[in-house]
């Protein structure tokens, strides 16, 4: 179906028609209704790409995560697309696997014009050669923040939120906490060790264990969780940095014969559906997850609309959700 033949079935003009298609003010109300009843009626698909060659647009984010089978990932993945959708555009989800090569090949998109704005979610250390392949296309990063105020960004205060946590075990009576982290690259990563490490300090807690997750996998949580039950002396409570290390750290605690929260103590981060799904139910550092993208879409539609707009950094809060294993 083309242009031309909806033309003829709404009695306008092609003019007409583009007008209607392109939401020009222009047209009267009874054309546009006739217009669009015809390409209701006819299930017309404009040609996107013969349109963004006429307005410069292709309507299309990109949104670049370092690993989709990360819940937090997903559930902001699904806050961008909402936000997007909302206001006419689509996305085009990559994964980069947090590789920069891997990052070249699909900001080649940008060049290509094929997308005209791009979301982030990797660490903060690739930050500066990202900057030198997207340049001054609008461009927004989740969770990671760049302290220079060059990157818009959207996430929340991992420091603060690891010190709720730590004091919140302190305040059950936890003597014995320790942290299961991931890569040191990301600067959650980093934040949220420097927080626990600080509130262990106000807590007067000189006890401290910390193991470094391979990745940010159940299988990942589990072998963290052995190395620390390897000790000699035991944690009493454990705060893992995502709910996914959260629910392989509890499977380990329980096949080593010991209960949650009894004898260990069990934090997660993220608020994931995950934390309802384990046994006992997981007290988790909840993250507005979805709300982290809404705004990140957010911000890059205005850049996109403004390029000359500045940057701007976003920071939510997050929400201990007080559940059977802490």
């Amino acid at each position: 179906m083309s242009v031309q033949k909806i033309a003829r079935m709404a009695g306008v003009s092609v003019a007409t028609v583009s007008r209607v298609l392109n939401n020009s003010d222009s047209v009267k109300p009874a054309n546009r209704q006739k217009v669009l009843a015809a390409i209701e009626e006819s299930h017309y698909q404009p040609n996107m790409l013969a349109r963004q060659l006429r307005t410069a647009r292709s309507s299309m984010i990109l949104v670049l995560v370092s690993d989709i089978s990360n819940p937090f990932c997903a559930e902001v993945v699904k806050g961008i697309e909402a936000h997007a959708e909302k206001n006419g555009y689509r996305i085009l989800l990559c994964n980069s696997g947090a590789e920069i090569e891997r990052s070249r090949s699909s900001l080649q998109l940008l060049s290509g014009k094929m997308v005209d704005g791009i979301i982030t979610m990797d660490a903060f250390s690739k930050l500066p050669e990202l900057s030198q392949l997207i340049g001054a296309a609008p461009w927004v990063q989740c969770a990671e923040h760049d302290d220079t105020g060059q990157i818009s960004c959207v996430g929340i205060d991992d420091d603060v939120a690891a010190q709720s946590v730590v004091q919140y075990l302190a305040a059950r009576g936890r003597q014995r906490i320790a942290l299961i982290n991931h890569d040191l690259r990301y600067r959650y990563a980093r934040l949220r060790q420097q927080g626990y490490t600080r509130q262990l300090k106000e807590q007067h807690l000189t006890w401290q264990a910390i193991a470094c997750a391979s990745e940010l996998s159940f299988s990942a949580g589990k072998a963290a969780m052995e190395q620390l039950l390897a000790d000699e002396t035991v944690p009493d409570a454990v705060f893992a940095v995502s709910d996914t290390l959260a629910a392989g750290a509890m499977t380990a605690i329980q096949q080593a014969g010991l209960r949650i929260p009894d004898d260990i103590a069990v934090v997660g981060f993220d608020g994931s559906e995950l934390g309802e799904m384990v046994s006992p139910p997981l007290t988790t550092l909840a993250q507005p997850s979805n709300e982290i993208g809404r705004r990140a879409c957010e911000l890059v539609l205005q850049k996109i609309a403004r390029p000359d707009a500045p940057s701007q950094c976003v920071i939510m809060q997050g929400e201990l959700v007080l559940r059977g294993s802490g």
